[in-house]
């Protein structure tokens, strides 16, 4: 094993993946934290002091609220990020962590017991929100001033809290059609070109899912919904594949268009002359990524050319086919 494929194996082991989505999402999301936080304090601040809300404590936000925000404004598709996860997630966890606390104190074996039981719950209702555990753990640990507030805790500052970064995700996101919240808003939107099945006429292969990931442009923890949406875009990248590359030339990539373990990506690194005879007529390449990584050998050009499915390139991290104009 070599030392390039013992680092990829290492990075894969600890789910260190290529991110596709593009510098402007980034941003986007990064200032959707920014102004849901922001937002949640000043307008609890706010209601605050004009009476709105009567809060016994000075505390604005729980902790758990930047998590919802991570969520709620980089992954605003994920099934994790929805507005049912998001509401029962928090609450449900509230309640199963001020009742934890009522019932047996702070003991560090409560904590536990708060944090297990709010994620059976979260699984059994249908609303598993990473969040919650951190909601119900800040009951039991949090010190008087979260356990003095007892039940009136999942009101001020959970309830309101959520009322805000939820508007807030639904306002922000709005403004870009791609990641319109709640996600089956930018499922309804979305304009996707339907194919009929038997106009199909190539399999989908790894490339086709990079490049709808990249359309999508969207770090998911994917709905089914979104899935779907994914499926028809990688469908429609698939109809754009080409059989065989016309040529096999030096320094380029190739795939061989298959999924999974099989997937495997190929650059030539030399080639014999164009005119050479056939048994003679051979290539060297090297495995970029997939099956044989960091692999080198030689075979027929011929050879070659029938594993060769299509000519790809590397972009933002992904491996995307080379469109050949018709």
């Amino acid at each position: 094993m070599t030392f390039k494929h013992l680092v990829n194996e290492m990075t894969l082991l600890i789910g260190l993946t290529a991110n596709s989505t593009s510098h402007t999402e980034k941003i986007i999301s990064a200032f959707g934290g920014l102004i849901s936080i922001s937002g949640i304090i000043w307008l609890t601040s706010i209601l605050i002091e004009v009476g709105t809300l009567d809060s016994n404590s000075g505390i604005l936000v729980i902790s758990s609220m930047g998590a919802s925000a991570v969520l709620l404004f980089a992954v605003p598709h994920g099934a994790l990020s929805q507005p049912w996860a998001v509401i029962g997630g928090h609450l449900i966890s509230g309640v199963i962590g001020v009742t934890c606390f009522k019932l047996f104190g702070n003991a560090f074996i409560i904590a536990g017991l708060a944090v297990g039981l709010a994620i059976g719950a979260m699984y059994y209702l249908h609303c598993i929100h990473p969040p919650g555990g951190a909601t119900a753990l800040t009951v039991v640990v949090g010190g008087s001033v979260i356990t003095d507030l007892g039940y009136h805790y999942l009101l001020v500052p959970v309830g309101i809290n959520l009322v805000v970064i939820l508007l807030l995700g639904i306002a922000y996101n709005a403004f870009f059609t791609w990641r319109r919240y709640p996600a089956h808003l930018a499922h309804i939107f979305r304009k996707a070109v339907v194919t009929k099945p038997k106009d199909r006429q190539f399999e989908l292969t790894h490339e086709d899912f990079a490049a709808a990931m990249q359309e999508l442009d969207s770090y998911v923890d994917i709905t089914p919904e979104g899935l779907a949406d994914l499926l028809e875009l990688a469908k429609q990248h698939a109809e754009k594949n080409i059989t065989h590359p016309a040529e096999i030339i030096a320094g380029h990539i190739y795939s061989n268009g298959k999924i999974g373990s099989l997937w495997s990506i190929r650059q030539v690194v030399d080639a014999a002359p164009n005119n050479s005879p056939s048994y003679r007529d051979k290539v060297i390449y090297k495995v970029l990524a997939g099956d044989g990584s960091y692999e080198t050998n030689i075979c027929l050009r011929s050879e070659f050319h029938q594993w060769a499915r299509f000519e790809v390139i590397k972009h933002q991290q992904q491996w995307i086919k080379v469109e050949v104009d018709d």
